[in-house]
Formats: C-alpha cells, structure tokens, sequence
C-alpha cells in the first residue's frame, strides 16, 4: 500500500518547512498550486504566511473554490497560523476582499498576539500529543476567540485557544514546522491515515 500523500498549499509563506516535516512524519509530501495537484492530495497543509495573500492567490489560481469543496467533503486539512485564520468560518477584523476557505467552526483575530518584532516561543500542551508539550513558534500569530459545539479546543496559551480540531481539520496559532519537533505533523499525517482507510471499500 502506498503511504498518504499530504500536499502543501504553495502559493506563499513556509512551505518548505512543512513539506520536510510532513516527510519526517512519514507522508509523502508535495506543493500543491494547482486544482489537479489538489485533487491527487490525500490530505493538505495551509501554511503560514499572510492570510489576505494566500486568499487572493488560491481564487486567482481556481484553486479556493477547489478547496473549499474538498473541505467540505471531509479531506484532511491542517492550518498553520495563516492556515488556522484560512479555516476559520469566520475572521473578527479581516481586511478588504479576504476570502477564507472554512470549516472550523470557530471565530479568529488576526495578529492578536502581537506585531513581527513581538514573536515568541512558548511550550504548549497540546491534547492528544504525547510526550510533553510542543515547542511552539508564534509570528504575528492569531488566536481563536470563540469556537461553536463542532470544535474541539485541544492548546491554550496564556488564555487564549492556540489549537483547534473538528473532524478532519486541525488548527494551530503557531508553527511547529520551524522546530524540528514533528509530532503535530505526525498527529495529522494518523488523521489522514485514518481517513483513508476509514474511506476505504
């Protein structure tokens, strides 16, 4: 049996960073730019970067509403800062023209922990990752302010919700692909797994 094909939105932001961790995690890992990489993806990364861009491009490549059908149908997907504002169902303060691809069911504010040269690194517990907490990267990151009963909170930090799951899709604030610890990429690399062999005949 081939292993699970996790791709990776790549029309901006860290890219590379998740393809090496989701290749750590054991997913074989691939750019996704247009609607056909899209449609060989068993699951997909939407990474950080900056929202409102990776909005505008994903439209201008026919790839948002490709995506959005593809959420909706169940595929595994996992947000990265930018990612996890990509997911939200809806943005408190977003900027003119900015689409999201939703379906987390949850309410999101950009920037909320602060600008660029207020970034920082925290341990977070994050539930249903063992081992210890998870060394968390947070750049310009958004927290979620309220989530609706479809969403499991899963991290806080500092009393803010950092990481979300329903489903299939999982959420984070920050940015475990620039620390070298893999475990969130392995917890959705499993999700996919499961996925896969729960859609199997």
């Amino acid at each position: 049996m081939s292993d699970v094909v996790i791709g990776v939105l790549a029309l901006q932001g860290d890219v590379r960073e998740h393809l090496v961790a989701l290749a750590a995690a054991g997913a074989v890992a691939r750019p996704v730019r247009r609607p056909e990489e899209l449609a060989e993806a068993d699951g997909l990364v939407l990474p950080g970067g900056e929202s409102t861009t990776i909005s505008k491009l994903a439209v201008l490549f026919g790839l948002m509403e490709p995506l959005r059908a593809r959420v909706r149908g169940g595929m595994p997907v996992y947000g990265t800062c930018a990612g996890m504002i990509l997911l939200a169902d809806k943005i408190l303060d977003p900027r003119s023209g900015q689409e999201t691809v939703g379906g987390v069911d949850m309410i999101v504010r950009r920037n909320a922990f602060g600008r660029q040269n207020e970034s920082f690194e925290a341990a977070v517990d994050v539930r249903g990752i063992a081992g210890g907490p998870v060394h968390g990267v947070f750049i310009r990151a958004p927290w979620v302010e309220s989530v609706g009963a479809g969403a499991e909170v899963i991290a806080e930090h500092d009393g803010h919700i950092v990481a979300v799951r329903q489903g299939n899709a999982l959420a984070t604030s920050f940015h475990p692909e620039l620390t070298g610890d893999h475990r969130v990429h392995g917890l959705f690399v499993d999700m996919a797994r499961g996925h896969g062999a729960a859609g199997s005949p």
